[in-house]
């Protein structure tokens, strides 16, 4: 029922909360720069549907959502198209935004809980340091029409998850960075 002091409001009116979502751009230290991620600290846990709404609002490679829990944070990230499961540069943005806005302690340890398991986050001499579980890749035959869209035969390949790449005989390089604590050493991860 409306009141006088209502019949200004319309249903949109009556149940907006006001969150604060900020937007951090990762691995750089200038802005405008990096790879940007948004991060949305939620009271309590909120319906998919929702964090997809606002992912689609924010328009970056991934939103990420957190909830304050006991031991830690429920930390989910979504496109503007889908929930994922792991996001690097949305989770090392959420570890900055919750030391920045002083959710924790500056020595005190960011511990996510995700659809990929327990993920962490330290502060090491100004930078952030990732910890991330270690899946090995395993050998698998390249999809049809590989070789014809490369226009050569691809040697052994892995698949990774969520990626086909070839195996590689080097070990690559699991740092990045610059001088901003937005910014991430990330380690090898957990075997």
């Amino acid at each position: 029922m409306l009141t006088p002091d209502t019949r200004h409001l319309t249903p949109l009116d009556l149940i907006i909360m006001p969150l604060r979502i900020t937007q951090v751009d990762a691995f750089t230290n200038r802005p405008f720069a990096g790879n940007p991620a948004a991060v949305c600290i939620l009271p309590t846990a909120a319906d998919p549907a929702w964090m997809l709404d606002v992912a689609r609002e924010m328009n970056l490679a991934e939103t990420a959502f957190l909830v304050p829990q006991r031991d830690g944070y429920d930390l989910r990230w979504f496109t503007p198209a889908v929930e994922v499961d792991l996001c690097g540069h949305a989770t090392l943005a959420s570890a900055h935004v919750l030391w920045e806005d002083r959710h924790l302690r500056p020595n005190e340890q960011a511990r996510f809980h995700t659809k990929s398991g327990l993920l962490t986050a330290d502060r090491r001499d100004g930078w952030i340091e990732l910890d991330f579980p270690a899946t090995p890749p395993t050998a698998a035959p390249a999809p049809a029409g590989l070789s014809d869209a490369l226009g050569a035969k691809p040697g052994a390949q892995s698949w990774e998850r969520t990626s086909w790449s070839p195996i590689r005989r080097r070990r690559a390089a699991a740092s990045c960075g610059c001088d901003s604590p937005a910014t991430a050493s990330a380690s090898a991860g957990r075997r």
